[in-house]
């Protein structure tokens, strides 16, 4: 299969192409074109043009484009499950829920077609109406990563369309295919000539050429912080609104009146789904020192019966990890606990069994009595590693979660409510789960973090909105004459 960039309503070839490789088992999916700068330029200047006349487009006008992508999301829900499973590897159960946000997203948005709202106020002076009203930007450019290949950009590309702008998409290289179904979704429906353009590139190439482009104004990225703080870097040079969503460390904390058995549901689901590779992920578990050898112990029992293999076996509960890279790195740190002292309770090692080595498995992993500190604990490892810390008390288990660079999601297991609103409040994150593991957004509330997950920014409800329009104020003056603010009020 050759995919193709879709700009400005057409289907369009570039330069060499990539392969597409399926992590599970290692065959070629589809080849996808790089594109370079000169692409990048027309794209922009096709998306600029459209904008100007989808902004003129009624917002409730441009929400029925976003009912008809839901509507033709669901009716290929298992379809498009398939190829998200096939390309980046995630369980079939997961793929299927990951389609299901971007219609839940498309319809969330399409909604605020008929809000968008602003705001009145009374003005200081007589005979003068003042209000605030949102309006669009531009062009603005998307880049988005693979382990959430249509969700996330869903997150990003339907605010964007409901607020009036027109965008540029890069899809991660390694699932590219998801895009191009959505291409051909956002054709289907009508949605206007430059109003989606999906090209396809590397980050280097075409998110360099993005961020750079004087009439590209709004940049969204999802990815690692590493590669976060450059876009950030460059989009100020520029003077762009850049928003940052980046990576996480995140905890479950389990107090000595927990639910076992329901905090070892949330840590395995939030610590092995999608073979922990969610910027949300539970890759640590903060376990007060009364139950830390119990939960070890039925953690360790629970793990023995997960099922890995090829996510579109529909009994199979852990897929492969993205790519050989991947596999190295997770393996890496491994050794790196296991030299820090931390004892290796289970998995550390590449599956290369049967049929798992022909894809890119690795061993659930779980680590015990690690120090907070240690690189293990401290560094994003995106992969199904899991560290055990020991603590004595509520705030020394807050002391630890907060001890990251990053502040994504964290979780607490708890019967108490005065322990339960206490960590609530001091846990320094974006999102808090209250005995439910460190995974699980939904659509209509923000979703992002604090410290080096992210610069401020929200994907997701009614925040979105703020990183695709400007807040415009209007004061309409029926006096009959000049009126000075602040001077002529008495």
């Amino acid at each position: 299969m050759k995919l193709t960039h879709f700009i400005n309503g057409e289907w369009l070839e570039s330069g060499h192409t990539k392969e597409v490789l399926n992590p599970a088992t290692g065959e070629v999916l589809a080849h996808v074109p790089m594109a370079d700068a000169d692409l990048v330029a027309k794209a922009v200047e096709g998306a600029k043009t459209a904008q100007k006349k989808w902004a003129k487009v009624p917002a409730p006008k441009r929400a029925q484009y976003l009912y008809a992508i839901g509507r033709l999301m669901e009716e290929r829900k298992e379809h498009l499950s398939q190829v998200l499973t096939k390309e980046m590897g995630k369980v079939i159960e997961e793929g299927r829920g990951e389609v299901q946000e971007g219609i839940d997203m498309a319809y969330y948005m399409a909604g605020e077609g008929r809000r968008l709202f602003g705001e009145t106020t009374p003005s200081e002076l007589a005979d003068k109406f003042a209000m605030s009203v949102r309006a669009p930007i531009g062009v603005v450019g998307l880049i988005t990563p693979w382990n959430f290949p249509v969700a996330i950009a869903t997150w990003k590309s339907f605010p964007a369309i409901v607020a009036g702008n027109t965008f540029l998409w890069k899809p991660a290289t390694e699932t590219p295919m998801m895009a191009y179904e959505m291409a051909k979704i956002f054709e289907e429906v009508g949605l206007p000539e430059g109003v989606a353009n999906i090209v396809f590139g590397s980050g280097s190439e075409v998110g360099t050429a993005m961020i750079e482009h004087p009439d590209v104004k709004v940049i969204s990225f999802t990815g690692s912080t590493e590669t976060g703080s450059k876009v950030a870097e460059l989009g100020g040079r520029h003077l762009k609104k850049v928003s940052l969503e980046m990576g996480g460390k995140n905890a479950v904390i389990v107090m000595d009146d927990a639910n076992l058995d329901l905090a070892v549901d949330g840590i395995l689901w939030s610590a092995f789904g999608t073979a922990g590779q969610r910027c949300t992920a539970c890759s640590r578990v903060i376990a007060h020192k009364d139950v830390k050898k119990e939960l070890e112990t039925r953690l360790l029992e629970k793990m023995k019966h997960l099922t890995i293999g090829d996510g579109t076996d529909e009994s199979v509960k852990i897929g492969p990890v993205i790519n050989t890279a991947a596999l190295e790195k997770i393996h890496g740190y491994v050794e790196i606990g296991k030299q820090d002292g931390a004892m290796l309770l289970a998995g550390g090692e590449i599956l290369k069994d049967g049929d798992l080595a022909k894809g890119n498995y690795y061993a659930p992993t779980l680590f015990t009595d690690v120090p907070w500190d240690s690189r293990i604990a401290q560094e994003e490892i995106f992969g199904p590693v899991v560290s055990i810390i020991e603590v004595s008390s509520l705030d020394e288990a807050i002391e630890v979660n907060n001890s990251v660079k990053y502040g994504l999601s964290s979780s607490i297991f708890s019967q108490d409510v005065n322990t339960i609103f206490t960590a609530q409040r001091d846990l320094d994150t974006g999102i808090v789960y209250v005995n439910a593991g460190t995974t699980g957004a939904e659509i209509h509330l923000p979703f992002g973090g604090t410290k080096g997950t992210g610069n401020g920014h929200r994907d997701s409800g009614v925040a979105a909105l703020d990183v695709y329009t400007e807040w415009k104020s209007v004061y309409v003056d029926f006096s009959g004459k000049l009126q000075r603010a602040q001077i002529d009020t008495n």
